[in-house]
Protein backbone atom coordinates (compact mmCIF):
# COMPACT_ATOMS: atom_id res chain seq x y z
CA UNK A 1 0.00 0.00 0.00
CA UNK A 2 1.41 3.40 -1.01
CA UNK A 3 1.47 6.13 1.62
CA UNK A 4 1.66 9.89 1.29
CA UNK A 5 5.25 9.86 2.51
CA UNK A 6 6.32 7.52 -0.29
CA UNK A 7 4.56 9.44 -3.07
CA UNK A 8 5.38 13.03 -2.09
CA UNK A 9 9.19 13.03 -2.67
CA UNK A 10 8.75 11.50 -6.12
CA UNK A 11 6.08 14.08 -7.01
CA UNK A 12 8.19 17.00 -5.78
CA UNK A 13 11.22 15.72 -7.68
CA UNK A 14 9.19 15.33 -10.89
CA UNK A 15 7.72 18.82 -10.58
CA UNK A 16 11.18 20.28 -9.92
CA UNK A 17 12.59 18.62 -13.04
CA UNK A 18 9.74 19.97 -15.16
CA UNK A 19 10.04 23.54 -13.81
CA UNK A 20 13.76 23.82 -14.55
CA UNK A 21 14.45 25.85 -17.66
CA UNK A 22 16.49 24.56 -20.63
CA UNK A 23 19.11 27.22 -19.86
CA UNK A 24 19.53 25.84 -16.36
CA UNK A 25 19.92 22.28 -17.62
CA UNK A 26 22.42 23.48 -20.25
CA UNK A 27 24.47 25.31 -17.61
CA UNK A 28 24.46 22.28 -15.31
CA UNK A 29 25.54 20.08 -18.18
CA UNK A 30 28.40 22.45 -18.99
CA UNK A 31 29.57 22.54 -15.37
CA UNK A 32 29.38 18.75 -15.25
CA UNK A 33 31.56 18.57 -18.38
CA UNK A 34 34.06 21.01 -16.84
CA UNK A 35 34.27 18.96 -13.67
CA UNK A 36 34.75 15.74 -15.61
CA UNK A 37 37.39 17.13 -17.99
CA UNK A 38 39.60 19.27 -15.73
CA UNK A 39 38.83 18.35 -12.11
CA UNK A 40 38.01 14.65 -11.94
CA UNK A 41 41.30 12.69 -11.59
CA UNK A 42 43.21 15.72 -12.82
CA UNK A 43 46.56 14.21 -11.77
CA UNK A 44 45.82 10.69 -13.00
CA UNK A 45 48.81 8.81 -14.38
CA UNK A 46 48.33 8.50 -18.15
CA UNK A 47 51.69 8.05 -19.90
CA UNK A 48 51.89 8.88 -23.59
CA UNK A 49 52.32 5.59 -25.50
CA UNK A 50 54.94 5.08 -28.15
CA UNK A 51 53.86 6.18 -31.58
CA UNK A 52 53.07 3.52 -34.16
CA UNK A 53 55.60 3.19 -36.95
CA UNK A 54 53.41 1.46 -39.52
CA UNK A 55 52.78 4.53 -41.67
CA UNK A 56 53.89 4.93 -45.26
CA UNK A 57 56.73 7.29 -44.35
CA UNK A 58 57.92 5.30 -41.33
CA UNK A 59 58.05 2.04 -43.32
CA UNK A 60 60.69 3.56 -45.59
CA UNK A 61 63.08 4.24 -42.70
CA UNK A 62 65.81 1.76 -41.69
CA UNK A 63 64.96 -0.62 -38.88
CA UNK A 64 66.95 1.13 -36.14
CA UNK A 65 65.73 4.59 -37.07
CA UNK A 66 62.16 3.29 -37.35
CA UNK A 67 62.26 2.11 -33.74
CA UNK A 68 63.49 5.53 -32.61
CA UNK A 69 60.80 7.26 -34.67
CA UNK A 70 58.19 5.91 -32.29
CA UNK A 71 59.58 8.20 -29.57
CA UNK A 72 59.55 11.30 -31.74
CA UNK A 73 56.57 12.96 -29.91
CA UNK A 74 58.31 12.47 -26.57
CA UNK A 75 61.55 13.93 -27.91
CA UNK A 76 59.67 16.94 -29.34
CA UNK A 77 58.04 17.71 -25.99
CA UNK A 78 61.37 17.41 -24.15
CA UNK A 79 63.01 19.69 -26.74
CA UNK A 80 60.32 22.35 -26.21
CA UNK A 81 60.89 22.11 -22.44
CA UNK A 82 64.60 22.75 -22.96
CA UNK A 83 63.77 25.73 -25.15
CA UNK A 84 61.56 27.13 -22.36
CA UNK A 85 64.52 26.90 -19.97
CA UNK A 86 66.76 28.66 -22.47
CA UNK A 87 64.26 31.53 -22.85
CA UNK A 88 64.08 31.96 -19.08
CA UNK A 89 67.89 32.02 -18.74
CA UNK A 90 68.08 35.19 -20.89
CA UNK A 91 66.32 37.29 -18.25
CA UNK A 92 66.45 35.55 -14.86
CA UNK A 93 68.81 33.66 -12.61
CA UNK A 94 68.79 32.26 -9.11
CA UNK A 95 65.45 31.64 -7.49
CA UNK A 96 63.66 33.58 -10.24
CA UNK A 97 65.05 31.19 -12.85
CA UNK A 98 63.62 28.22 -10.98
CA UNK A 99 60.12 29.75 -11.04
CA UNK A 100 60.27 31.19 -14.56
CA UNK A 101 62.26 28.40 -16.23
CA UNK A 102 62.37 25.09 -14.42
CA UNK A 103 58.75 24.96 -13.23
CA UNK A 104 57.22 25.79 -16.67
CA UNK A 105 59.61 23.32 -18.30
CA UNK A 106 58.56 20.69 -15.76
CA UNK A 107 54.93 21.37 -16.66
CA UNK A 108 55.75 20.78 -20.33
CA UNK A 109 57.46 17.44 -19.59
CA UNK A 110 54.64 16.51 -17.22
CA UNK A 111 52.21 16.42 -20.16
CA UNK A 112 53.78 13.08 -21.12
CA UNK A 113 52.61 11.50 -17.84
CA UNK A 114 49.80 13.56 -16.28
CA UNK A 115 48.41 15.87 -19.00
CA UNK A 116 45.55 17.62 -17.13
CA UNK A 117 47.68 18.05 -14.01
CA UNK A 118 50.41 19.60 -16.17
CA UNK A 119 47.93 22.25 -17.37
CA UNK A 120 46.98 23.16 -13.81
CA UNK A 121 50.67 23.39 -12.85
CA UNK A 122 51.38 25.66 -15.82
CA UNK A 123 48.43 27.92 -15.04
CA UNK A 124 49.26 28.09 -11.31
CA UNK A 125 52.95 28.88 -11.90
CA UNK A 126 52.20 31.73 -14.30
CA UNK A 127 51.20 34.42 -11.74
CA UNK A 128 54.02 33.42 -9.39
CA UNK A 129 56.55 33.69 -12.20
CA UNK A 130 55.10 37.04 -13.26
CA UNK A 131 55.36 38.52 -9.77
CA UNK A 132 58.88 37.26 -9.06
CA UNK A 133 60.37 38.14 -12.44
CA UNK A 134 62.11 41.40 -13.31
CA UNK A 135 60.79 41.24 -16.88
CA UNK A 136 57.82 43.61 -17.37
CA UNK A 137 57.52 43.91 -21.11
CA UNK A 138 54.61 41.43 -21.04
CA UNK A 139 51.95 40.63 -18.48
CA UNK A 140 50.84 38.19 -17.20
CA UNK A 141 52.92 35.81 -19.38
CA UNK A 142 56.69 35.96 -19.65
CA UNK A 143 58.29 34.64 -22.84
CA UNK A 144 59.11 31.33 -21.13
CA UNK A 145 55.70 30.88 -19.48
CA UNK A 146 53.96 31.98 -22.71
CA UNK A 147 55.68 29.23 -24.69
CA UNK A 148 55.27 26.70 -21.88
CA UNK A 149 51.53 27.32 -21.41
CA UNK A 150 50.89 27.26 -25.17
CA UNK A 151 52.80 23.98 -25.48
CA UNK A 152 50.98 22.44 -22.53
CA UNK A 153 47.55 23.35 -23.93
CA UNK A 154 48.47 21.95 -27.33
CA UNK A 155 49.75 18.63 -25.99
CA UNK A 156 46.83 18.22 -23.58
CA UNK A 157 44.34 19.03 -26.36
CA UNK A 158 45.98 16.40 -28.58
CA UNK A 159 45.81 13.81 -25.79
CA UNK A 160 42.23 14.50 -24.69
CA UNK A 161 39.19 15.67 -26.64
CA UNK A 162 37.95 18.93 -28.21
CA UNK A 163 35.73 19.81 -25.25
CA UNK A 164 38.74 19.81 -22.93
CA UNK A 165 40.55 22.18 -25.29
CA UNK A 166 37.60 24.57 -25.12
CA UNK A 167 37.60 24.55 -21.32
CA UNK A 168 41.35 25.17 -21.16
CA UNK A 169 41.07 28.11 -23.53
CA UNK A 170 38.14 29.61 -21.60
CA UNK A 171 39.86 29.30 -18.21
CA UNK A 172 43.06 30.71 -19.67
CA UNK A 173 41.10 33.73 -20.89
CA UNK A 174 39.42 34.07 -17.48
CA UNK A 175 42.80 34.04 -15.76
CA UNK A 176 44.16 36.64 -18.21
CA UNK A 177 41.19 38.92 -17.48
CA UNK A 178 41.64 38.43 -13.73
CA UNK A 179 45.34 39.21 -13.98
CA UNK A 180 44.61 42.38 -15.96
CA UNK A 181 42.05 43.66 -13.45
CA UNK A 182 43.48 42.52 -10.12
CA UNK A 183 47.17 41.66 -10.48
CA UNK A 184 48.28 44.11 -13.16
CA UNK A 185 51.26 46.33 -12.27
CA UNK A 186 51.43 48.22 -15.51
CA UNK A 187 53.00 47.30 -18.82
CA UNK A 188 51.67 45.87 -22.02
CA UNK A 189 49.29 42.93 -21.75
CA UNK A 190 49.99 39.82 -23.80
CA UNK A 191 46.69 38.13 -22.95
CA UNK A 192 45.14 38.95 -26.37
CA UNK A 193 48.18 37.42 -28.07
CA UNK A 194 47.93 34.29 -25.92
CA UNK A 195 44.22 33.90 -26.63
CA UNK A 196 44.62 34.48 -30.36
CA UNK A 197 47.57 32.13 -30.89
CA UNK A 198 46.14 29.42 -28.63
CA UNK A 199 42.76 29.65 -30.39
CA UNK A 200 44.40 29.01 -33.75
CA UNK A 201 46.48 26.12 -32.44
CA UNK A 202 43.58 24.50 -30.58
CA UNK A 203 41.35 24.93 -33.63
CA UNK A 204 43.84 23.01 -35.75
CA UNK A 205 44.09 20.28 -33.09
CA UNK A 206 40.29 20.07 -32.88
CA UNK A 207 39.99 19.70 -36.66
CA UNK A 208 42.55 16.88 -36.57
CA UNK A 209 40.61 15.23 -33.75
CA UNK A 210 37.35 15.39 -35.68
CA UNK A 211 39.00 14.12 -38.85
CA UNK A 212 40.61 11.20 -37.03
CA UNK A 213 37.32 10.30 -35.32
CA UNK A 214 35.53 10.43 -38.68
CA UNK A 215 38.13 8.17 -40.26
CA UNK A 216 37.84 5.66 -37.42
CA UNK A 217 34.05 5.69 -37.68
CA UNK A 218 34.18 5.20 -41.44
CA UNK A 219 36.70 2.36 -41.07
CA UNK A 220 34.54 0.69 -38.42
CA UNK A 221 31.43 1.10 -40.58
CA UNK A 222 33.24 -0.34 -43.59
CA UNK A 223 34.32 -3.32 -41.52
CA UNK A 224 30.77 -3.91 -40.29
CA UNK A 225 29.43 -3.50 -43.82
CA UNK A 226 31.95 -5.98 -45.22
CA UNK A 227 31.06 -8.53 -42.53
CA UNK A 228 27.34 -8.09 -43.13
CA UNK A 229 27.85 -8.35 -46.89
CA UNK A 230 29.78 -11.59 -46.47
CA UNK A 231 27.07 -12.99 -44.21
CA UNK A 232 24.37 -12.00 -46.68
CA UNK A 233 26.31 -13.53 -49.56
CA UNK A 234 26.82 -16.74 -47.61
CA UNK A 235 23.13 -16.89 -46.73
CA UNK A 236 22.09 -16.29 -50.35
CA UNK A 237 24.44 -19.00 -51.56
CA UNK A 238 23.14 -21.45 -48.99
CA UNK A 239 19.62 -20.60 -50.06
CA UNK A 240 20.52 -21.34 -53.67
CA UNK A 241 22.11 -24.64 -52.70
CA UNK A 242 19.06 -25.58 -50.63
CA UNK A 243 16.77 -24.86 -53.58
CA UNK A 244 18.83 -27.01 -55.91
CA UNK A 245 19.07 -29.86 -53.43
CA UNK A 246 15.34 -29.61 -52.84
CA UNK A 247 14.73 -30.12 -56.54
CA UNK A 248 17.17 -33.06 -56.72
CA UNK A 249 15.92 -34.85 -53.61
CA UNK A 250 12.27 -34.20 -54.44
CA UNK A 251 12.77 -35.78 -57.87
CA UNK A 252 14.33 -38.93 -56.40
CA UNK A 253 11.71 -39.25 -53.70
CA UNK A 254 8.95 -38.90 -56.28
CA UNK A 255 10.55 -41.68 -58.34
CA UNK A 256 10.73 -43.89 -55.24
CA UNK A 257 7.05 -43.29 -54.47
CA UNK A 258 5.96 -44.04 -58.05
CA UNK A 259 8.06 -47.21 -58.31
CA UNK A 260 6.85 -48.45 -54.95
CA UNK A 261 3.25 -47.97 -56.07
CA UNK A 262 3.80 -49.70 -59.42
CA UNK A 263 5.98 -52.56 -58.15
CA UNK A 264 3.12 -54.87 -56.98
CA UNK A 265 1.57 -54.75 -60.44
CA UNK A 266 4.79 -56.06 -61.99
CA UNK A 267 4.55 -59.31 -60.04
CA UNK A 268 1.86 -61.89 -60.68
CA UNK A 269 -0.11 -62.69 -57.55
CA UNK A 270 2.19 -60.86 -55.15
CA UNK A 271 1.99 -61.99 -51.54
CA UNK A 272 0.20 -59.66 -49.10
CA UNK A 273 3.42 -59.07 -47.20
CA UNK A 274 5.08 -57.74 -50.36
CA UNK A 275 2.14 -55.46 -51.15
CA UNK A 276 2.16 -54.18 -47.59
CA UNK A 277 5.92 -53.55 -47.75
CA UNK A 278 5.62 -51.60 -50.98
CA UNK A 279 2.68 -49.63 -49.56
CA UNK A 280 4.75 -48.76 -46.51
CA UNK A 281 7.65 -47.64 -48.73
CA UNK A 282 5.32 -45.46 -50.76
CA UNK A 283 3.75 -43.93 -47.67
CA UNK A 284 7.17 -43.18 -46.17
CA UNK A 285 8.38 -41.69 -49.45
CA UNK A 286 5.31 -39.46 -49.77
CA UNK A 287 5.59 -38.42 -46.11
CA UNK A 288 9.30 -37.64 -46.52
CA UNK A 289 8.58 -35.68 -49.69
CA UNK A 290 5.85 -33.68 -47.95
CA UNK A 291 8.10 -32.95 -44.98
CA UNK A 292 10.96 -32.00 -47.29
CA UNK A 293 8.80 -29.53 -49.16
CA UNK A 294 7.49 -28.10 -45.92
CA UNK A 295 10.94 -27.58 -44.38
CA UNK A 296 12.86 -26.46 -47.44
CA UNK A 297 9.96 -24.51 -48.91
CA UNK A 298 10.74 -21.61 -46.59
CA UNK A 299 13.92 -20.85 -48.53
CA UNK A 300 12.05 -20.25 -51.76
CA UNK A 301 11.17 -16.75 -52.78
CA UNK A 302 7.57 -16.08 -53.64
CA UNK A 303 8.43 -15.54 -57.29
CA UNK A 304 10.79 -18.53 -57.51
CA UNK A 305 9.94 -21.00 -60.23
CA UNK A 306 11.37 -24.48 -60.16
CA UNK A 307 13.35 -25.25 -63.33
CA UNK A 308 11.53 -27.29 -65.94
CA UNK A 309 14.71 -29.13 -66.95
CA UNK A 310 16.68 -31.35 -64.57
CA UNK A 311 19.55 -29.79 -62.66
CA UNK A 312 22.82 -29.84 -64.64
CA UNK A 313 25.44 -32.53 -64.09
CA UNK A 314 28.97 -33.14 -65.33
CA UNK A 315 27.64 -34.79 -68.47
CA UNK A 316 26.31 -31.36 -69.49
CA UNK A 317 29.66 -29.63 -69.10
CA UNK A 318 30.33 -29.67 -72.86
CA UNK A 319 27.34 -27.41 -73.40
CA UNK A 320 28.73 -25.06 -70.76
CA UNK A 321 32.14 -24.99 -72.44
CA UNK A 322 30.54 -24.30 -75.81
CA UNK A 323 28.68 -21.30 -74.41
CA UNK A 324 31.85 -20.01 -72.80
CA UNK A 325 33.79 -20.36 -76.04
CA UNK A 326 31.10 -18.42 -77.87
CA UNK A 327 31.50 -15.66 -75.26
CA UNK A 328 35.18 -15.32 -76.22
CA UNK A 329 37.04 -17.52 -73.73
CA UNK A 330 39.21 -20.30 -75.10
CA UNK A 331 38.70 -23.36 -72.88
CA UNK A 332 40.47 -26.70 -72.91
CA UNK A 333 39.04 -29.68 -71.03
CA UNK A 334 41.01 -32.61 -69.67
CA UNK A 335 39.51 -35.69 -68.01
CA UNK A 336 41.65 -38.19 -66.11
CA UNK A 337 40.61 -41.40 -64.41
CA UNK A 338 37.67 -43.69 -65.02
CA UNK A 339 34.56 -41.65 -65.68
CA UNK A 340 31.65 -42.88 -63.54
CA UNK A 341 28.33 -41.71 -62.26
CA UNK A 342 28.56 -39.71 -59.04
CA UNK A 343 25.84 -38.67 -56.60
CA UNK A 344 23.73 -36.00 -58.23
CA UNK A 345 24.49 -33.47 -55.48
CA UNK A 346 28.21 -33.88 -56.13
CA UNK A 347 27.84 -33.52 -59.89
CA UNK A 348 25.62 -30.47 -59.47
CA UNK A 349 28.12 -28.76 -57.15
CA UNK A 350 31.05 -29.65 -59.42
CA UNK A 351 29.18 -28.22 -62.42
CA UNK A 352 28.42 -24.99 -60.54
CA UNK A 353 32.05 -24.63 -59.44
CA UNK A 354 33.30 -24.97 -63.02
CA UNK A 355 30.61 -22.57 -64.20
CA UNK A 356 31.49 -19.91 -61.63
CA UNK A 357 35.25 -20.23 -62.20
CA UNK A 358 34.85 -19.76 -65.96
CA UNK A 359 32.46 -16.85 -65.40
CA UNK A 360 35.10 -15.20 -63.21
CA UNK A 361 37.67 -15.68 -65.96
CA UNK A 362 35.34 -13.99 -68.44
CA UNK A 363 34.70 -11.04 -66.13
CA UNK A 364 38.08 -10.49 -64.54
CA UNK A 365 40.53 -11.75 -67.16
CA UNK A 366 39.32 -10.69 -70.62
CA UNK A 367 41.34 -12.12 -73.47
CA UNK A 368 42.71 -14.99 -71.41
CA UNK A 369 42.43 -18.73 -71.94
CA UNK A 370 41.37 -21.37 -69.44
CA UNK A 371 41.87 -25.04 -68.68
CA UNK A 372 39.36 -27.32 -66.95
CA UNK A 373 40.62 -30.57 -65.46
CA UNK A 374 38.33 -33.26 -64.05
CA UNK A 375 40.05 -36.05 -62.12
CA UNK A 376 38.03 -39.15 -61.22
CA UNK A 377 40.02 -40.82 -58.45
CA UNK A 378 39.18 -43.58 -56.04
CA UNK A 379 38.38 -41.29 -53.14
CA UNK A 380 36.37 -38.67 -54.95
CA UNK A 381 36.42 -36.02 -57.66
CA UNK A 382 39.15 -33.45 -58.26
CA UNK A 383 38.60 -30.14 -60.06
CA UNK A 384 41.13 -27.65 -61.36
CA UNK A 385 40.18 -24.54 -63.30
CA UNK A 386 43.03 -22.19 -64.20
CA UNK A 387 43.06 -19.16 -66.49
CA UNK A 388 45.97 -17.16 -67.86
CA UNK A 389 46.65 -13.47 -67.30
CA UNK A 390 44.30 -11.01 -69.03
CA UNK A 391 45.31 -9.91 -72.52
CA UNK A 392 44.45 -6.91 -74.68
CA UNK A 393 43.09 -3.49 -73.82
CA UNK A 394 39.73 -4.56 -72.40
CA UNK A 395 39.46 -3.67 -68.73
CA UNK A 396 38.42 -6.31 -66.24
CA UNK A 397 35.09 -5.97 -64.50
CA UNK A 398 35.27 -5.37 -60.74
CA UNK A 399 34.00 -8.10 -58.45
CA UNK A 400 33.06 -8.46 -54.80
CA UNK A 401 34.36 -12.00 -54.26
CA UNK A 402 30.89 -13.50 -53.87
CA UNK A 403 31.55 -16.23 -56.43
CA UNK A 404 34.52 -17.55 -54.46
CA UNK A 405 32.37 -17.58 -51.34
CA UNK A 406 29.70 -19.60 -53.10
CA UNK A 407 32.17 -22.15 -54.46
CA UNK A 408 33.78 -22.55 -51.07
CA UNK A 409 30.39 -23.03 -49.43
CA UNK A 410 29.48 -25.81 -51.87
CA UNK A 411 32.76 -27.64 -51.27
CA UNK A 412 32.47 -27.25 -47.49
CA UNK A 413 28.93 -28.65 -47.58
CA UNK A 414 30.30 -31.81 -49.18
CA UNK A 415 33.22 -32.09 -46.68
CA UNK A 416 35.72 -31.21 -49.39
CA UNK A 417 38.67 -28.84 -49.70
CA UNK A 418 39.20 -25.88 -51.99
CA UNK A 419 41.85 -23.28 -52.79
CA UNK A 420 41.53 -20.15 -54.92
CA UNK A 421 44.61 -18.01 -55.49
CA UNK A 422 46.51 -16.11 -58.20
CA UNK A 423 49.19 -17.90 -60.16
CA UNK A 424 52.78 -16.77 -60.63
CA UNK A 425 52.07 -15.95 -64.28
CA UNK A 426 49.34 -13.47 -63.36
CA UNK A 427 46.34 -15.75 -63.86
CA UNK A 428 44.04 -17.40 -61.35
CA UNK A 429 43.62 -21.00 -60.24
CA UNK A 430 40.74 -22.75 -58.48
CA UNK A 431 41.26 -26.27 -57.19
CA UNK A 432 38.76 -28.42 -55.31
CA UNK A 433 38.45 -31.99 -54.11
CA UNK A 434 35.12 -33.57 -53.21
CA UNK A 435 35.31 -36.87 -51.32
CA UNK A 436 32.64 -38.93 -53.04
CA UNK A 437 33.12 -41.90 -50.72
CA UNK A 438 32.21 -39.75 -47.72
CA UNK A 439 29.11 -38.50 -49.50
CA UNK A 440 28.06 -42.02 -50.45
CA UNK A 441 28.57 -43.19 -46.87
CA UNK A 442 26.43 -40.33 -45.62
CA UNK A 443 23.64 -41.23 -48.03
CA UNK A 444 23.85 -44.89 -47.00
CA UNK A 445 23.66 -43.97 -43.33
CA UNK A 446 20.68 -41.73 -44.00
CA UNK A 447 18.90 -44.55 -45.85
CA UNK A 448 19.63 -46.96 -42.99
CA UNK A 449 18.26 -44.48 -40.46
CA UNK A 450 15.14 -44.10 -42.60
CA UNK A 451 14.69 -47.88 -42.72
CA UNK A 452 15.04 -48.19 -38.96
CA UNK A 453 12.53 -45.42 -38.45
CA UNK A 454 10.00 -47.11 -40.70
Amino acid sequence: MLTTASVLPLTVHSVTEKTRSPEYRLAMGALSGLRQDLFHDAFAYRPLPQRRTGGRLARRLPGRIRECAGWMPHATVVGLALFVMILASFHEDGIQYIVTGLVPAAAVVMTLLRPVGAWWLSLASTPVAGVMADYWDGWPWLPSTFLAHLTVMTVVAMRTRPRTAGWMWALTGAYGLFAEVVLSQGGVSDTPAMLFVSALVLLVVTVLHVRRAAQQEVAAQQTVTAVERDKRTLLEERTTIARELHDVVAHHMSVVAIQAEAAPYRVENPPPELEKAFATIRENAVAALTELRRVLGVVRAEDYQAPDAPQPVLADIENLLSNVREAGLEVEKTVTGAVRDLPQGVELSAYRIVQEALSNALRHAPGSSAKVELSYVLGGLGLRIVNTAPQGLVKASPGAGHGITGMRERVTMLSGEMTAEPTEEGGYEVTAFIPVAAVAATETAAAADSGETS
